[in-house]
């Protein structure tokens, strides 16, 4: 089992678009994958189409970790009744629901004690093959719980300034975090998201993240697309919306996933000097 955190210290560069682009390349691949609504704002459960239910969110299960069980409180993506059982068996995508209720750990004073909530909460977590934690865009308690509980961390970036400059600093950060409490971690990679083709601002900036983190920034870029806040806003899987545009930002999440997943996670840290 891979548990991948999708991080980035900036907001707005499209995370939890990654994070739902991955879970629907994994469900259309066949690979049993949880998706971990850390970030208080829950947009990654409102994209997979969860309904109501009275099972505990992830932050309730956060506030008494051994006792959560996991696995009764999951609830089964929206997406999964547009899925055709194949002779493998049932397609399976689950979600740890988000709430704001998370927001109480998301401050910088966590001990080493909170950081390991997460990591207790996944372990009854066996039946998935792939585990994504959707984290907030910060560097405070909960994502670093989800860097405690995680074998690799995918940064998401947009190729201007700001971004560049702010994965570097997470790039830091996971190398110092690495050394203090989870020396098993490493970076997967750098997903570039909202690439515009024609843009020569982003050309050069993802010029200048070649240089800097070589082979960490992964293939494919994934393209700004018009049409993907229509696709999260019907909380549907970017492999089941018709279209071409549709199709062929799929195809570029399938790539990316399987270079996600081949990631050796004791790959070397490059941290731009």
């Amino acid at each position: 089992m891979q548990v991948v955190s999708i991080s980035s210290l900036k907001g707005g560069v499209g995370k939890t678009s990654v994070t739902t682009g991955l879970a629907s390349a994994a469900l259309a691949a066949g690979i049993p994958t949880l998706v971990v609504d850390l970030d208080p704002h829950a947009d990654a459960t409102t994209a997979l189409g969860v309904q109501p239910s009275d099972r505990l969110d992830i932050g309730r299960m956060l506030k008494n970790p051994r006792k959560a069980r996991i696995a009764e409180n999951v609830v089964p993506s929206g997406w999964i009744s547009r899925v055709a059982v194949n002779g493998s068996g049932p397609a399976v995508l689950d979600v740890a629901v988000g709430s704001a209720y998370t927001g109480i750990y998301d401050r910088p004073d966590l001990g080493k004690r909170d950081l390991r909530r997460l990591a207790a909460v996944l372990a009854g977590a066996t039946a998935y093959e792939l585990i994504l934690v959707d984290c907030p865009p910060s560097l405070n308690g909960l994502t670093r719980m989800a860097w405690s509980a995680s074998n690799k961390v995918a940064l998401v970036a947009e190729p201007g300034l700001f971004s560049v400059a702010g994965t570097e600093r997470t790039m830091r950060a996971i190398q110092l975090f690495r050394q203090e409490f989870a020396p098993n971690l490493s970076p997967a990679g750098i997903v570039a998201n909202r690439v515009r083709s024609g843009s020569s601002e982003h050309a050069f900036r993802l010029a200048e993240m070649q240089a800097m983190f070589g082979d960490l920034l992964l293939a494919p870029h994934i393209p700004e697309q018009a049409n993907w806040q229509q696709i999260q806003g019907a909380a549907h899987s970017v492999h089941h919306w018709p279209g071409d545009s549709a199709k062929a930002a799929a195809g570029l999440y399938d790539t990316l996933l399987g270079n996600l997943m081949a990631t050796n996670k004791t790959s070397r840290s490059r941290v731009a000097r």
